[in-house]
């Protein structure tokens, strides 16, 4: 059967020259991919690094892993480039549920959408009409079997190296450059591939046009399920793995066909998870240093001579080695000192949890989940408005280690970029290097902690108990029990229990001072009333010292955010309550800080009109404190007016806000009631 004029050798060859398929190696590929997207440069832990587009789209994107991202993109550039990174492993090392699966995962699904565009398409090979030449029985077609590009065998047409260059810049019209540019990746062909193009120069005399007849090009099949292009293998037991998943064996069919048996086809390397990738494509070994000890061998090989070699044959490889592993698998490994040449052949990169809060919350929207949640009785199951904000706070708490620099709340504060009172950025990336100069991994800065393995389990009891099914809300304070009985049932080292313990009553003190300003924004009749009560409180102090204040003590200023003509009334008796709250207590202190807010205000506001101070906890508590509590006429307070609905005027109070929280605030009955309750209580006052 002829091949069609689209598919020849030739035909792929000029579609090269003209730039219309591109032959790269799988290095080069993934970098040109990554480096295509947009890149951004941010500020993470007090350091500047690179964010990759690529990414940060998707339904369901990586998060974080800012450090591990410009890591491997350093390594895949570095490969790409002919650097040593090209005999090496990427191995990613770290506690389980901190998304390193989920990064490879996410890295190949994003290669294969790549590799679909039609410019950046993969092709190999394959020989029909092998039945004419007589020595393979009834098999009439064989393709590459690692995925050989056409661009390889074009430089392997002729035994001479010279030859195949002439032919190219003769037949197919290459410059100097665009040939030397080419046979700069030159490698050999494949065992199979060499000895079957070798039959058919026999077979034709070695008539060049006569030989090609008998090639065709074939894009390279991009299905997930096929392990072609990006392909997984697991670390299975020692019983049932074997060295054959990853190189292939000898295959009885093709020797009742195949007369010769020296002829390297005999060898099945589809069998094995390395030949289906071996063209330009991505190999995952999951949990590799689980793997037995033969195995680990076959990677060395691998790895660092890119060939899969079989009784002597040898096929070259054109693969990125993506592997994972758990921290106490490494360890073990790195013990058996016999074993260091493997380590030596891998880049090693320490995957942290994600330390950023304000981050987690959308790791924490995958752990709850997109699709609408039910109870057992099938009805509709609420979500409280401030469950993420709980839910996240608390993980990211446990994986802060301790210091002496900084209490929890300011490392929390300062790893999601807001303002910790006087602490610094500075002190942050202080702390985080004297923490990673520490050789016990597990020490280091975000590698403990709440994984999202345990966040998922935390919500899976939180849907599943009695409360949440009757109440038909999931409330956002039961998520600190879930957390706590997770703590006591998975985690196994009694110091790390009484921390992350210790931390949980950390977290449920600012969810406290979160409600305190849910219940202000309710009782104002305002989701944003508190931002503005801290946003006037702000423009008093700059505008207090201004000249065009008159007796009146009206103060004209334009809104930054809006551009208006705004005027405020500065209330000196509001000021110095708000600053009272804050404990300040000399003149010299309060204009410290006030000195520090317009600072921060002139620093932000220039980047980001809409910045609003909400991040400042101190500032909002204290703010909050001051209308809550000496506002409220009656009671004395709201919490005694909420607490104490014995007269009407409180009912009424009780049932506006019921009805703001229902209406503005995203609360349903059930939460909105618990919450008021839990407002009324003294419980985790700070």
């Amino acid at each position: 059967m002829p091949v069609s004029k689209n598919n020849t050798l030739l035909h792929h060859m000029n579609a090269l020259k003209e730039k219309k398929r591109v032959f790269e190696n799988a290095f080069q590929g993934v970098a040109r991919m990554i480096l295509e997207s947009q890149i951004e440069k941010v500020v993470v832990n007090g350091k500047t690094i690179y964010d990759f587009s690529i990414f940060r789209t998707g339904r369901k994107h990586v998060i974080g892993m800012y450090d591990e991202i410009n890591s491997f993109v350093s390594y895949v550039k570095d490969a790409a480039e002919g650097g040593s990174s090209s005999e090496m492993a990427f191995v990613l090392v770290g506690e389980p549920g901190n998304g390193k699966t989920f990064f490879v995962d996410f890295l190949c699904s994003r290669y294969r959408e790549f590799l679909s565009e039609k410019k950046n398409r993969k092709y190999s090979f394959r020989f029909n009409n092998l039945d004419k030449i007589g020595k393979y029985g009834k098999i009439h077609t064989i393709e590459s079997q690692t995925y050989e590009d056409p661009a390889i065998l074009a430089m392997n047409l002729f035994e001479n190296i010279n030859d195949n260059k002439t032919f190219l810049g003769k037949t197919v019209g290459f410059s100097d450059k665009s040939i030397e540019s080419l046979f700069y990746y030159y490698r050999p062909l494949g065992a199979c591939s060499g000895y079957i193009w070798n039959d058919i120069r026999e077979y034709t005399n070695g008539k060049i046009e006569d030989m090609l007849s008998f090639v065709e090009i074939v894009p390279v099949p991009l299905t997930e399920s096929l392990g072609t292009v990006t392909g997984k293998y697991s670390a299975k037991d020692k019983m049932t793995s074997s060295a054959i998943d990853l190189l292939g064996e000898e295959s009885i069919q093709r020797l009742l066909h195949i007369s010769d048996t020296n002829n390297p086809y005999r060898f099945d390397l589809r069998r094995g998870a390395l030949a289906r990738v071996g063209g330009g494509g991505i190999h995952f070994s999951d949990e590799i240093y689980k793997n037995k000890k033969d195995l680990v061998q076959v990677y060395l090989g691998v790895i660092q001579n890119r060939n899969i070699e079989m009784d002597g044959f040898k096929w070259p490889l054109d693969t990125l080695i993506i592997a994972t592993s758990n921290n106490s698998e490494f360890n073990r490994f790195l013990s058996e000192k016999e074993e260091a040449p493997i380590v030596d052949r891998c880049r090693i990169c320490y995957v942290s949890h994600n330390t950023n809060y304000i981050l987690q919350r959308q790791l924490t929207n995958y752990a709850i989940g997109t699709e609408a949640r039910t109870t057992l009785t099938r009805e509709d199951l609420h979500q409280d408005p401030n469950l993420n904000y709980a839910a996240s706070v608390a993980v990211v708490l446990t994986r802060l280690a301790k210091s002496e620099k900084l209490t929890p709340v300011e490392t929390l504060k300062l790893t999601a970029g807001e303002v910790a009172g006087e602490k610094s950025i500075k002190t942050l990336a202080e702390v985080i290097d004297t923490l990673n100069q520490d050789p016990v991994i597990v020490n280091r800065f975000g590698q403990k902690g709440l994984g999202q393995r345990n966040l998922g389990r935390a919500v899976q009891l939180l849907i599943e108990s009695s409360e949440t099914n009757e109440g038909k809300c999931m409330f956002a304070y039961d998520v600190f029990k879930a957390l706590e009985r997770i703590v006591l049932d998975y985690v196994t080292d009694a110091n790390d229990r009484k921390k992350y313990i210790e931390d949980l009553k950390t977290a449920k003190g600012l969810y406290r001072e979160r409600i305190m300003t849910e219940m202000f924004n309710a009782y104002m009749d305002e989701p944003h009333a508190i931002r503005k009560d801290v946003m006037s409180y702000v423009n008093m102090i700059i505008g207090i010292d201004a000249e065009n204040l008159g007796p009146d003590r009206m103060w004209k200023y334009r809104d930054p955010q809006t551009g208006e003509l705004k005027a405020l009334k500065i209330d000196e008796r509001y000021i110095a309550s708000v600053e009272e709250r804050l404990g300040l207590k000399t003149k010299e202190q309060r204009d410290t800080f006030r000195t520090s807010i317009r600072k921060i205000y002139g620093q932000r506001i220039s980047l980001n009109p809409d910045y609003d101070f909400m991040d400042n906890l101190e500032l909002v508590k204290a703010v909050t404190d001051v209308r809550l509590k000496s506002d409220i006429a009656g009671a004395g307070s709201l919490v005694g007016a909420l607490a104490n609905r014995t007269n009407e005027e409180n009912q009424k109070l009780y049932d506006r806000m019921i009805q703001t929280m229902l209406q503005k605030l995203n609360y349903c009955t059930t939460c909105a009631q618990k919450t008021i309750e839990y407002f009324c209580t003294q419980e985790d006052e700070n």
